[in-house]
């Protein structure tokens, strides 16, 4: 597996796996991915298995201390120099799940997170989620004001 971070010739790739891992109302289209990739394609980790996208980390950095729905369409408030580096999704297509590659990649995320400075990460995830982030070092905090995609989405931190 080669991990390295994306370019916007990788958005093809991204939009394909976003697809198969998220229902529409809750996946980030071909043009949010675009408008990322423009702002913050270095915040995007992805794995390959050959020349096959299988899975990837995405997300912003900021000052503000919380993942807001905002900054999920909102590329362009990405901060470089900010303090926290938001999580917003972890995508594995179906037939490499289970097999450890998004444990490796966040573990990539929170030692580059780190490395960079960062105060830490912050994401938000479904109930079922919860005890796998928390694997990792990510607190709960609760259920977040999000409302992407009409699901109930609890606020994970890991601080450093």
């Amino acid at each position: 597996m080669i991990i390295r971070t994306a370019a916007l010739s990788d958005l093809d790739a991204i939009s394909r796996v976003e697809a198969e891992c998220f229902p529409p109302e809750e996946a980030a289209t071909r043009e949010i991915f675009a408008d990322r990739l423009k702002y913050y394609s270095s915040h995007f980790w992805l794995m390959f298995d050959d020349d096959v996208l299988v899975s990837f980390v995405d997300g912003m950095c900021t000052d503000e201390r919380d993942l807001t729905d905002e900054m999920y369409s909102r590329a362009e408030l990405h901060n470089e120099a900010g303090r926290w580096q938001m999580i917003f999704g972890v995508d594995t297509i179906p037939s490499y799940r289970h097999k450890g590659y998004a444990g490796e990649l966040i573990r990539r995320v929170i030692h580059d997170s780190r490395k960079h400075g960062r105060k830490g990460l912050v994401l938000t995830c479904k109930d079922r989620l919860v005890g796998w982030y928390s694997r990792f070092g990510f607190v709960n905090e609760g259920i977040s004001e999000s409302v992407h995609g009409g699901a109930v989405w609890y606020q994970m931190r890991l601080e450093f």
